[in-house]
């Protein structure tokens, strides 16, 4: 029984190997089989045939890439090791002495040293030719730059200003010591100073106003303590360029004469000046005489009866401020 069905079987399969259709015989509907010789092309030499059309050479190579499997080195960060190297170099040089120049009495790029051992420009504020010294506590002046040509050192404690102090200063126009506690000021502190044309000493302690240039234009010692010998004799009359001259509440019991012709504001209020002469402002020898520049002058607080002496100031252009009974 095993034997005849493995004999079925055997028939089965020979039956469908005969069947199925070759694939070689297998086409689509349409198309014939494929013969060569339907062809004049030699399909077997055409790459031979056409390799001077195709095949060239551009003269460029490329190179199959190499690939190296290894460590990548360490990311180094090129501006730090610049940095570091410039400080290595940096301390390996020898230290240096400083510049005489810009050491105590030179003259540095922010002035010369203080005696507080700091640069003057860095404890005052310089701009330009001028220096402010604005309360910053000074007791003494500082040395300047020598192109300075105004100062200021206002709201301070200085009590003495010495003739070193502005020695040479040649284009000083300007020196402003408002409220400080200076008592002596040296006879030549200021007369060598060509430039100088505006002295403010106000709100100190100066008892004598030493010799000034020719070339002032305003001088202001109101509230010292001048009296009546704190000025010199005729201590304006080469003045030819004063305009204002401000000596209010110094105890002082004249008027100081003679004035330059050019002055515009005279202030002496609250003084001790008693009289006034005919001859102070006009000039009793030119009846037509009019003195116009002279214009603000200021009398009050002193114990003078201005109506008693009319022809004091008949040739001014106002009337002189103060009591008139």
């Amino acid at each position: 029984m095993k034997t005849f069905a493995n004999i079925v079987l055997g028939l089965f399969i020979v039956e469908v190997v005969i069947a199925a259709p070759s694939r070689q015989g297998r086409q689509a509907p349409g198309y014939d089989t494929y013969d060569a010789s339907n062809y004049d092309v030699d399909l077997e030499n055409l790459n031979v045939e056409n390799q001077d059309i195709y095949d060239y050479d551009d003269g460029l190579t490329i190179d199959e890439p190499q690939i190296e499997i290894g460590t990548l080195p360490p990311i180094v960060d090129r501006r730090r090791q610049t940095i570091a190297s410039q400080e290595e170099e940096e301390e390996e040089l020898p230290l240096k002495p400083l510049n005489p120049a810009q050491s105590s009495g030179g003259s540095g790029l922010l002035g010369p040293d203080t005696q507080a051992g700091l640069p003057t420009c860095l404890l005052c504020t310089c701009l330009g030719g001028s220096v402010y010294c604005d309360d910053v506590k000074l007791d003494t002046v500082p040395p300047l730059p020598k192109e300075t040509t105004h100062f200021y050192a206002r709201y301070n404690k200085i009590k003495k200003i010495n003739k070193s102090d502005f020695a040479e200063m040649n284009k000083l126009k300007r020196i402003d010591v408002t409220s400080n506690e200076i008592s002596e000021i040296d006879e030549d502190a200021f007369r060598t100073l060509p430039a100088l044309q505006e002295l403010v000493v106000r709100e100190n302690k100066v008892r004598q106003l030493p010799e000034l240039p020719n070339a002032m234009t305003l001088i202001d010692a109101s509230h010292n303590k001048l009296g009546s010998n704190g000025l010199k004799r005729e201590a304006f009359k080469e003045m030819h360029n004063l305009l204002y001259l401000y000596l209010t509440d110094n105890n002082l019991d004249h008027v100081p004469l003679p004035l330059p012709q050019t002055l515009r504001s005279l202030h002496l209020q609250n003084n001790n000046i008693q009289m006034l002469h005919e001859d102070t402002f006009c000039n009793l020898k030119d009846v037509n005489y009019i003195r116009k520049a002279l214009e603000d002058i200021r009398l009050d607080g002193n114990p003078i009866n201005l109506s008693k002496t009319p022809h004091a100031y008949i040739c001014l252009p106002r009337v002189p401020t103060g009591r008139l009974y």
